[in-house]
């Protein structure tokens, strides 16, 4: 295979598709997207056959359980992909949706217009459910994809691939409209990242060694988040059960996701909560990583930890790992997450309005919360349908990226003859 060929055509593909994906119908793109459900739910047996030869292969390799978990399907998490192709169905269309509009004193007509950004290129890791997602996410929006997935769940977006063609093909929308990168060869992502004249827009989901790879090699603009490095903050007003509830979902419910928590910060003078929530995380399986002043205290109320290094509070761990340190003030502990986070997702759990309101406009991040856990940072939790990533840049989108974000504009200007000078025919 000549890749460099291969990639260049497929993106010039994607291109042509993006024009003809921009004036679809609503009615065939949900086409498209039901159609998809169907043939998963048909095919559910071969896929998971498929997906198991990946995971076999994986695990061979040394692939960690947390790792193992993304890249393992099962009948259940089809389903939920097949229901969220459904509800993504059901979800307005805005590709066309005047966002504003002005007649000038001239009587020039001016409409500000949804539109599709035009080709979008997606590179992820081990989730084969992302191969799904994007491709729905960017046909509903009017946007071609490029999908270029991990090694290790390469035979799995394979056979994705397949039946998103068919869908495509049985519904009439442009088969190129979605489209693999048919190698695990890393060229073929070095060829890709400078294709700017057919791809206008770069998205990578997975760690930070592949985003900051994109980040620093990509000619084309980049849609990215670094790293999930989550905090919650427990105010001194907290209340006891929010706190154990909330700080326990968002680091153990999931933790091997980018919206889990990996710092923990209380007020000094709720040395109480900071026991009875860290004994609870420890009595879950979960490793505690103190600074001095927490170790202190966990350490008098015989509570397991360790030592912290300064770059532990710095460390996406993606396993029941979290740092724990304590705070004298709450401006302390937002200067402390500022410092730290990696503007994903944040939270302060507090019975203090004002205080509560200081956090939320004084952290830096794409998503604050107020006593709720930073797990639900997610395109279908936001009612999106889902999401294609999550954004931490401050152009054009950010937080959970869904249908709106996947739009640009354009003016539309519609004049009987008006000109800037005096008419040259009257």
């Amino acid at each position: 295979m000549d890749i460099k060929a291969e990639v260049e055509k497929i993106a010039s593909d994607a291109r042509a598709a993006s024009l003809e994906l921009a004036n679809l119908s609503s009615a065939v793109k949900n086409e498209v997207l039901l159609k998809l459900a169907g043939l998963l739910r048909e095919n559910c047996a071969e896929i998971l056959q498929t997906n198991s030869v990946d995971v076999k292969k994986a695990e061979l390799g040394g692939m960690s359980k947390a790792m193992l978990e993304r890249l393992s399907l099962s009948i259940g998490k089809i389903e939920s992909i097949c229901g969220g192709l459904e509800e993504l169905a059901k979800l307005p269309d805005y590709v066309g949706e005047v966002m504003e509009s002005v007649v000038r004193p001239n009587g020039i007509s001016i409409e500000k217009v949804r539109v599709p950004i035009g080709v979008i290129a997606i590179i992820y890791e081990s989730r084969p459910n992302v191969t799904i997602d994007c491709a729905a996410l960017c046909l509903k929006s009017g946007n071609a994809a490029i999908l270029r997935g991990g090694s290790e769940c390469f035979l799995t977006n394979q056979i994705f691939s397949k039946y998103i063609a068919q869908a495509l093909k049985s519904a009439g929308a442009p088969e190129k409209a979605v489209q693999m990168i048919p190698t695990t060869d890393r060229s073929a992502l070095n060829v890709m990242l400078r294709l700017d004249k057919f791809i206008n827009c770069i998205i990578p989901r997975g760690g930070e060694g592949l985003i900051r790879f994109v980040s620093e090699n990509s000619t084309i603009p980049v849609l990215k988040h670094d790293k999930g490095l989550c905090n919650v903050y427990i105010d001194a007003s907290a209340d006891e059960k929010i706190a154990l509830n909330v700080v326990v979902d968002a680091k153990c419910q999931r933790p091997s996701v980018c919206n889990a928590a990996e710092n923990l910060i209380v007020d000094s003078s709720r040395a109480d909560l900071l026991v009875k929530v860290c004994a609870e995380l420890a009595g879950r399986g979960v490793e505690l990583r103190a600074s001095a002043k927490a170790k202190k205290i966990l350490d008098g109320a015989g509570v397991k930890c360790v030592q912290a290094a300064d770059e532990d509070f710095d460390t996406e761990y993606d396993d029941l790992i979290i740092s724990v340190d304590v705070s004298d003030s709450l401006d302390e502990a937002i200067s402390f997450i500022n410092k730290h986070s990696s503007a994903h997702s944040d939270c302060i759990i507090t019975s203090d309005a004002a205080r509560a309101e200081k956090f939320l406009s004084g952290v830096d991040s794409s998503t604050v919360y107020w006593n709720a856990s930073t797990r639900f940072t997610d395109g279908f939790e936001f009612g999106f349908g889902a999401e294609i990533g999550i954004s931490t840049n401050k152009l054009h989108a950010r937080g959970p990226m869904g249908l709106k974000e996947l739009s640009i504009y354009k003016y539309k200007v519609r004049g009987n003859g008006q000109t800037r000078g005096a008419p040259a025919f009257k």
